[in-house]
């Protein structure tokens, strides 16, 4: 299975010392190395990066290691495929554009027998049943609301739509529009918040550490997802079966 990693706090903050654990299981840690992406909302823009080389060893993920974009919102994705070849096209994450906004998604997982019909500009480039999954809730995201609902409206529409997939088979996803990210399990997803008094973690995959309190306010919140805990001195919250939960401004709001 896929590994993911996403990010949503209240302030702009970089992923680095996150993405430097996480891409060490694309073929150092763990044997994920079909691929990789990563996803940086800053303001109404998107930075997207995609690889179809393993996240450990790609030039590209050497760069986001080592270049710190700030973002309030990040996804990223390493690939052990189930369906569709090791290209770009079917790298994660996916973006699409919906009411004016970027919205961007990874999934980890195998869907089957999942071919539903896509009536709209939604449509897949690539093979994966990710791909396919992700057009389908775009589309009926915009059959569902005329405008831009609020962050409460969308969930509650993800949380219908989401177990119509999941009865295919495995689904933990990442969503987000830039404003909020959404996490749905199916097996394995782990949450933290970071938040003042910020202490010192220890990545699980690298011999690497951090003290949070020498680069954050007080104001500070941070949320993390990932698939399986990137640190072993923190705290990690895990997703029960079927759970969809919300991050906005780097909480958690169930």
């Amino acid at each position: 299975m896929c590994q993911l990693l996403g990010m949503n706090c209240n302030a702009p903050t970089d992923v680095t010392f996150s993405f430097a654990g996480f891409a060490q299981r694309g073929g150092v840690t763990d044997h994920h190395s079909d691929g990789w992406g990563i996803a940086f909302f800053e303001d109404r823009g998107l930075r997207h990066f995609v690889d179809h080389q393993p996240a450990a060893h790609s030039p590209i993920a050497d760069l986001i290691r080592r270049y710190p974009i700030k973002s309030r919102n990040v996804i990223a994705h390493i690939r052990k495929a189930t369906q569709g070849p090791v290209n770009l096209q079917n790298c994660h994450p996916f973006v699409r554009e919906l009411w004016g906004r970027y919205w961007v998604f990874a999934h980890n997982g195998d869907l089957k027998d999942f071919a539903p019909r896509l009536h709209g500009p939604f449509r897949p480039v690539g093979g994966t049943d990710s791909e396919r999954a992700f057009c389908w809730i775009m589309q009926e995201l915009a059959k569902s609301h005329a405008d831009v609902p609020s962050v409460a409206e969308l969930t509650l529409t993800l949380r219908e739509l989401a177990p119509r997939i999941a009865r295919h088979g495995t689904f933990n996803f990442l969503l987000s529009n830039g404003e909020a990210l959404w996490a749905h399990a199916s097996t394995h997803l782990h949450y933290l918040e970071r938040r003042h008094p910020f202490s010192q973690a220890t990545l699980a995959d690298e011999d690497l550490s951090m003290d949070f309190s020498t680069c954050t306010t007080p104001d500070d919140r941070v949320a993390v997802v990932v698939t399986h805990p990137l640190t072993r001195d923190e705290a990690w919250t895990a997703f029960q079966p079927g759970e969809l939960k919300v991050f906005l401004d780097g909480v958690c709001l169930g």
